[in-house]
């Protein structure tokens, strides 16, 4: 199935049933008076999150979205039937932007969440409804409204804890192979990863976190060379990144320029991406000889001045990759701890009516 994380479309939830004239006309009957029924409402238009989906391809190939109108009303003060509602089913981690205004709607982030984009019409009034002692033969009805419409930007945003950052063939993919069951394209050759992948890393019993690997950002990708950065917006929900680095490049190149050139890039797309909790992972220690290993990554870690944690591993033999993991591990559940501690100390507010 094609990778779609964008998708621009047309919604449009139903208009309102009008109302009926009508009078009570019967054999015997003199002067039956109004009897005509109210309009239904039109339906109105949801989305709804579901781990089922992931991807937004069906979007892509229908841009139009209507929900069904509400029935005019009837005689014998019989009330139209109400428009269906209209349930549109996305990913989880999908957000909801209005095209014209640039608000966003929602996000939508846990399953079976739900999200009215469009409310339907409201429903006419029939004639029933304006009789009165001085008015027995009402002619006035109301017609039922029409529904909203809008033009929606569906954006989705990978849902994981930690995120994999780094220039193309750093290791990103076999990272992801070594710590979970995902299988991303692994080759000799840059931009073997076109789309995001998600893996599920098993730490300890009970106890897992779910990783996102990128396509590789490259020199320029803030002005569109190779893939450009639109798979970046897939590490804001991250609670970590990983930022991979190739110690000893196939080209020749300088692995410190490299680490500098995806940081300078992230701070270009989102400088509230680039503050993030980013851990340095020099990646491929196998390709290096044992005694000058220590040497590499220390004059690395001076040249790009990192005060953060750093990790020395290399994916494709597993060394120093389950300490990683576990570390990672650890990180999470604190920062959930954190944010959990937060929410509780918020005042709550209580009013007196």
């Amino acid at each position: 199935m094609k990778f779609v994380d964008e998708a621009c479309i047309y919604i449009e939830a139903g208009r309102g049933g009008h109302g009926c004239l009508s009078f009570r006309r019967e054999k015997y009957v003199e002067k039956g008076g109004p009897d005509g029924g109210d309009g239904g409402d039109g339906g109105s238009i949801w989305f709804i999150a579901s781990h089922d989906l992931n991807t937004l391809v069906d979007y892509r190939y229908q841009r139009r979205y209507k929900a069904e109108n509400g029935q005019c009303g009837a005689g014998a003060n019989c009330t139209g039937k109400k428009g269906a509602d209209l349930e549109l089913y996305v990913p989880v981690g999908t957000t909801i932007i209005d095209e014209d205004t640039q608000e966003v709607m929602g996000d939508l982030t846990h399953e079976n969440q739900r999200l009215m984009v469009a409310r339907g019409g409201y429903h006419g009034l029939g004639n029933t409804r304006f009789k009165s002692s001085t008015n027995r033969a009402p002619r006035q009805t109301t017609r039922g409204t029409e529904g909203e419409a809008r033009n929606l930007r569906l954006e989705l945003k990978v849902i994981a804890d930690a995120g994999l950052l780094g220039l193309p063939n750093a290791g990103k993919s076999t990272f992801i192979r070594t710590v979970s069951h995902a299988k991303p394209k692994v080759a000799d050759y840059p931009f073997t990863t076109l789309i995001p992948n998600l893996g599920v890393v098993s730490v300890e019993k009970y106890q897992s976190f779910v990783v996102a690997d990128i396509p590789g950002i490259i020199a320029g990708a803030s002005d569109g060379a190779g893939l450009g950065l639109r798979f970046l917006k897939h590490l804001s929900r991250c609670r970590i990144l990983l930022h991979l680095v190739d110690v000893a490049p196939y080209d020749g190149s300088d692995p410190v320029e490299n680490a500098q050139t995806v940081i300078k890039e992230l701070e270009l797309f989102n400088p509230s991406l680039a503050a993030k909790e980013r851990w340095l992972v020099l990646n491929k220690l196998d390709l290096l000889a044992e005694t000058e290993r220590h040497t590499v990554c220390d004059q690395i870690i001076a040249a790009l001045n990192w005060k953060g944690p750093v990790y020395k591993i290399s994916a494709l033999s597993s060394t120093g990759v389950k300490p990683l993991c576990l570390d990672v591990m650890r990180f999470i559940e604190s920062s959930k701890e954190d944010k959990e501690a937060a929410t509780k100390e918020q005042p709550q507010l209580s009013g007196t009516g």
